[in-house]
């Protein structure tokens, strides 16, 4: 019995040996970044070009900007690839964050019901603050993503901005969900609604019905993406190296070019716009 007990227990200790083994020999670091980068196929599409170049696995974990910049604040990620530029100044003027580099951009959009009960379109179909206020008007039903995402920070504005103060004015037409870019997305089209939603997930989106872009074009539609080390002065064990060269890789040409070359449809979803 003894015999048995102590060949189990040389088994087990050889198993836990060998996986501490594995896991030591590969490299991967976390990414905290937004469900546009991940639900757009965009991930798919460049990491594995940066895993083959660099030897590194990439973890993604894919949240609203919000959330991931509060992940990274934890010591959860090794990096974070949002979209809220306001946002991650303060990460970083927290001290969480080590530098910001701009890698990326793409653009909001109205999505909505293609009758356009509202009129958001307009006269051209390029004015999101009067798009807004006739959604509101007509009490049109608008689906938020209410996640505190970039892409919720950013329809917060456009509202304040056109004037609509939704604390006052939130109703039965507005459908605060708390979700991913995709199912906010299949919630307006089950509900025929309007929606703001990056151009890169609408892109990639199947799931329609009978909805298309009413408002495009506008250049406070403008959505830039940036990418920051965690600071390792607040968090030891984050992986510095690893983080860097994939930071370096992003905004390296080979890193911008390859966010260029990723089309749906012959259609290009981001822009690369890093500062070397």
């Amino acid at each position: 019995m003894i015999t048995r007990r102590l060949f189990c227990s040389t088994l087990a200790a050889i198993g836990i040996l060998s996986a501490t083994a594995s896991d030591a020999q590969e490299r991967f670091i976390t990414v905290a970044s937004t469900t546009s980068t991940e639900q757009s196929g965009l991930f798919g599409h460049l990491l594995p070009l940066f895993e083959n170049a660099s030897g590194i696995t990439v973890r993604v974990v894919a949240l609203g900007t919000g959330q991931a910049l509060d992940m990274a604040r934890r010591g959860d990620a090794d990096v974070v690839f949002v979209h809220d530029k306001a946002a991650e100044e303060k990460f970083v003027a927290e001290g969480f964050g080590v530098k910001r580099q701009e890698v990326m951009y793409n653009d909001f959009v109205v999505i909505g019901p293609k009758a356009d009960p509202a009129k958001a379109h307009g006269t051209n179909g390029k004015d999101i603050l009067e798009g807004l206020r006739r959604i509101e008007a007509t009490k049109s039903p608008f689906v938020s993503r209410g996640d505190k995402s970039g892409t919720h920070a950013a329809e917060l504005r456009y509202w304040k901005a056109a004037g609509v103060d939704l604390d006052a004015r939130k109703g039965a037409w507005y459908r605060d969900t708390g979700s991913g870019m995709g199912p906010a997305l299949n919630t307006a089209a089950s509900m025929n609604a309007y929606v703001l939603a990056d151009r890169g997930t609408w892109l990639s989106f199947r799931n329609r019905g009978e909805l298309g872009i009413i408002v495009a074009g506008d250049t406070k539609l403008f959505n830039q993406y940036g990418v920051i080390l965690v600071n390792p002065a607040k968090h030891a064990h984050v992986k510095q190296a690893d983080g860097q060269k994939f930071i370096d890789w992003m905004v390296s040409p080979e890193g911008q070019k390859a966010i260029a070359d990723y089309k749906i449809g012959g259609e290009q979803l981001f822009f690369p716009n890093a500062k070397r």
